[in-house]
């Protein structure tokens, strides 16, 4: 239910223009931008299915949307798929995906510079 409600939420409002989004701290901050930064805006435009837009605000978001429904399905058959589960959420994915948040991190701001 609170999915829905937030892809309501950010359908009916860009947050490009409402003051109902937070802004990054860290890009307030720094003038850097954290590995979600644009994250809302890409949302917004997923929404308005504007693939190139979204890719535009936050690539690495839209790159990693299946693995985070594949996570979700996960958890939510994690009783009927135990291995599954255990697969989806060991040490080698949360790595990866660590290092992908960290390597996204640096490459975004040095193509900024």
């Amino acid at each position: 239910m609170g999915l829905v409600g937030a892809a309501v939420i950010y359908g009916a409002f860009d947050p490009t223009q409402s003051r109902l989004f937070p802004k990054c701290p860290f890009l307030l901050l720094t003038g850097l931008k954290c590995p979600g930064c644009g994250s809302q805006r890409a949302i917004h435009a997923l929404l308005g299915l504007d693939m190139h837009q979204a890719l535009s605000y936050n690539a690495f978001l839209v790159v990693m949307i299946p693995l985070i429904v594949l996570l979700y399905v996960a958890e939510w058959q994690r009783e009927r798929h135990p291995k599954w589960y255990r697969a989806l959420n060991g040490r080698v994915v949360i790595w990866t995906v660590f290092l992908l948040i960290i390597g996204w991190w640096v490459i975004r701001n040095l193509m900024n510079l």
